[in-house]
């Protein structure tokens, strides 16, 4: 964001207009940190659900920058992680919708590994990851959430905003679903 700057003639500091104040550093020191140990996962999650890189990084982006908005509202820094995870799925349905309503078009995205890391991906990898994309939104959530996350059921009943009951319910159909879609393909 940026912000005007000082109209001529002032001689006013930043100190004295709250919204050119310095941000406190234990919420850019406690986000700083929280980016350091959790983006990669975080990007990871939003690419697996968005099938673009870029479109991850920039959900990631946005659920880290929510997060040092709302720092003061956030009850206690124990809920920073479930606060970004929730940001980055939100985000990852809005940007659904968004594409749902526009024309897509097909771009080239380079490879971001080597030549090697990329031949060594495989074809079955490919197909389980084409298989998850067109589970519906809240069992693709579910399924990454435990399987590339590691996360237990009541963390992805946090993070959904659902009763770990229908997380259990959602990953089954989602785990069938997957079985069916691989059994197809192979």
């Amino acid at each position: 964001m940026r912000l005007p700057p000082f109209p001529a003639g002032t001689t006013a500091s930043p100190a004295d207009r709250p919204d050119l104040a310095a941000p406190s550093s234990e919420p850019a020191a406690a986000v700083a940190a929280l980016y350091r140990e959790h983006a990669l996962g975080l990007i990871r999650l939003a690419y697996v659900t968005q099938g673009s890189r870029a479109a991850a990084e920039d959900i990631v982006q946005e659920a880290f920058c929510g997060l040092y908005r709302r720092w003061d509202h956030l009850g206690s820094p124990d809920k920073a992680l479930a606060y970004l995870r929730s940001s980055v799925l939100n985000g990852c349905r809005n940007a659904g919708r968004r594409s749902a309503r526009s024309p897509r078009t097909v771009t080239h995205e380079p490879p971001a590994d080597s030549a090697e890391s990329a031949a060594l991906i495989g074809e079955r990898r490919r197909e389980v990851v084409s298989a998850l994309r067109r589970l519906p939104h809240r069992q693709r959530e579910a399924v990454v959430l435990r399987f590339y996350l590691d996360r237990s059921d009541p963390e992805i009943a946090e993070v959904m905003g659902i009763s770990v009951n229908t997380v259990r319910s959602t990953l089954r159909r989602g785990i069938g679903a997957l079985g069916i879609a691989l059994k197809e393909t192979s």
